[in-house]
């Protein structure tokens, strides 16, 4: 692996705070961090050999429910007319609009290509901080890290019709380099796709052995995903009673 390649994940572990190391903390010393206001349930089986807790309170999630707070305030831009400058999100929506009608893989294949063709920039050079979840309209504007990219991958297909509970951006450990790393995964006519921004092309994701599902979350529900080892009814029994993560 290119030494550029691994440079750019590795500072995917800035996904700090509940972005990565609160969720990723409870489930590795066997606590669930779900306060679930709707009942907990175990799922079926999760990505990547785990199994899945499901709960519908985002509230613990804040950069993630911050960043679709502001893709909603935002979205006037996308109708305002291109007066100069880079106007990304005008490009976008002309980009959306060319490939609305097409096959859904072909316009999952596309959205992909898109996004990846951003310049990676780790958020503490690009923001000053250690951990953003961009919008499409910062992330295509200037950059942005594995989690952004996985952002507007989502919000890019959910513009094109697609399902959003289809979708989900998966926060993940990769087992080969043990470092954090965030992508998209698209159910698909029964299978899971994986839209990665360190991979050039669409695969399924049982093509790939080596990353794990910590969580995963979408704008209705997150998922915490544990090895295969606890049972459905020890997941689900361990859920209520943990505090969500801040």
């Amino acid at each position: 692996m290119k030494t550029a390649r691994i440079a750019a994940i590795v500072t995917c572990l800035t996904l700090a705070a509940i972005g990565w190391s609160a969720p990723l903390a409870a489930a590795e010393t066997g606590g669930a961090v779900i306060a679930a206001k709707a009942p907990v349930t175990a799922e079926r089986s999760g990505l990547w050999t785990t199994r899945e807790i499901r709960s519908g309170d985002l509230t613990a999630f804040k950069k993630w429910t911050g960043a679709m707070a502001r893709f909603r305030k935002q979205r006037r831009l996308e109708t305002q007319p291109c007066t100069g400058g880079a106007c990304p999100v005008q490009h976008w929506r002309s980009f959306l609009a060319s490939i609305e009608g097409r096959d859904a893989r072909y316009q999952i294949n596309a959205v992909n290509r898109y996004a990846n063709a951003v310049r990676y920039i780790p958020d503490r050079r690009n923001h000053g901080i250690a951990d953003r979840w961009s919008t499409p309209a910062e992330f295509l504007g200037r950059g942005g890290d594995c989690e952004d990219y996985a952002i507007t991958k989502y919000l890019s297909l959910k513009a094109l019709g697609f399902d959003a509970n289809a979708m989900r951006i998966v926060v993940l450990k990769d087992m080969s380099l043990g470092i954090a790393h965030a992508v998209l995964v698209v159910e698909h006519e029964g299978e899971r796709l994986l839209l990665d921004n360190q991979l050039k092309i669409v695969v399924a994701t049982d093509k790939i052995r080596h990353y794990r599902a910590r969580y995963s979350l979408n704008e209705s529900h997150w998922w915490l995903h544990r090895t295969t080892s606890a049972t459905p009814k020890r997941l689900a029994a361990a859920a209520p009673a943990a505090k969500a993560a801040r």
